[in-house]
């Protein structure tokens, strides 16, 4: 067993004793070496220019963070949290990582715990939808469901302490984990990639919210950076977000999303309403709509959430024509739409659902292409 270092008392001087082998610490060095590894192999992500002839004078951008190696924009998070983690000593060689989690947070958390030789718990509801499930345990990953969404932060809890494991806790740390002043985070990084455009510095960035923490760092580095860019945060149906940020009242509930991976049944600690500077909130059908639409027309399957993100895209860039103002808009797409086959491009569920995008998709359709922004009918 190692031994302790004794305390050297005044007027003492005692026998030197072994020093600690600081064996937890060489696992640390590892594991962060690991993390930093593939951090410079994925760090950054595409910025495309789609081209849409009905906005004139307004260049739109999208930040491709479905090329990760598990998929999505939760894939930064993942990395942050683990080096949180372990930079607190909270996660060592024999932890067991325990996560509340609607699905691809708790995908990119399952590869960094399979990366480190780590058991990770994911607590989720029942409705997560199967492709998730499936990438979680390909990783290695444990699925524990629940049938409440409000249930998944209690029993997380719980788990994490039965197990004498630690609980990731995306929603608290998910704006303290990430270095908002720089170090090749996703603002800065867009701005990077911005320079040589014709609107180097963008009007708006536009981003919904799931923890709060991409908005908090992309709000909080444009503040920091002095920056004239403003951030317009698009939240959804059933979701508490808006109406904090509207009301001022942090404490607001709500019944939770139908949109994966955003919006919220509560307000998350990681939401910092004050670096944002306009918020609206969306129909799901216009944000499925949206995916609809801007996957046609990129030819490839993107996510719900990118829809609500393009929705409030163009919902901006109707306003700055209006407003006869031109520049650059930017915004993310968050994951691929293949984890959402049985559920957003799925007729059935849209039915069952009592959803119809269709006359989201006729307005969308003549804003891209005629720049007009009229009612869905």
């Amino acid at each position: 067993m190692q031994q302790p270092i004794m305390t050297i008392e005044a007027g003492a001087c005692p026998a030197p004793v072994p020093l600690p082998d600081c064996a937890e610490r060489e696992w640390t060095r590892i594991a962060i070496a690991r993390l930093q590894d593939d951090g410079r192999r994925s760090a950054d992500t595409h910025l495309l220019k789609p081209l849409f002839r009905g906005l004139k004078g307004i260049s739109v951008y999208l930040k491709d963070e479905s090329t990760h190696p598990t998929g999505s924009l939760k894939h930064r998070l993942g990395r942050s949290l683990f080096l949180y983690g372990i930079c607190n000593g909270k996660i060592r060689q024999n932890t067991t990582l325990v996560e509340a989690s609607s699905g691809s947070t708790a995908v990119s958390e399952a590869y960094f715990a399979q990366l480190l030789g780590l058991r990770f718990i994911a607590v989720m509801p029942h409705s997560t939808s199967r492709q998730k499930i499936e990438a979680i345990q390909s990783f290695g990953g444990e699925c524990h469901f629940v049938d409440r969404a409000n249930d998944v932060y209690d029993v997380a809890i719980r788990i994490a302490r039965e197990t004498g494991g630690h609980y990731l806790d995306q929603f608290t740390n998910a704006e303290r984990a990430t270095d908002w002043r720089g170090n090749n985070n996703i603002a800065e990084s867009i701005f990077h990639q911005m320079e040589g455009e014709e609107f180097p510095i963008p009007e708006w960035l536009v981003m919904s919210a799931g923890t709060g923490g991409t908005s908090a760092t992309l709000g909080r580095y444009i503040r920091y950076k002095n920056l004239e860019t403003r951030l317009c945060v698009v939240d959804v149906e059933n979701s508490a977000f808006y109406d904090a940020w509207r009301t001022g009242d942090l404490q607001v509930t709500a019944s939770g999303s139908r949109i994966e991976g955003i919006g919220r049944p509560r307000v998350e600690p990681s939401f910092v309403p004050g670096v944002i500077d306009h918020m609206i909130r969306v129909p799901d059908a216009a944000s499925i709509a949206a995916a609809h639409v801007l996957s046609e027309r990129l030819f490839r399957q993107i996510g719900g959430s990118t829809g609500t993100n393009f929705f409030g895209l163009c919902w901006i860039a109707a306003n700055m024509m209006k407003a006869g103002r031109q520049g650059s808009i930017v915004t993310l797409i968050c994951d691929g739409g293949h984890r959402y086959t049985e559920t957003f491009y799925n007729p059935d569920w849209l039915r069952e659902n009592g959803i119809d995008i269709d006359p989201y998709r006729r307005m969308l359709d003549r804003f891209l292409d005629h720049g007009e922004f009229l009612p869905p009918v």
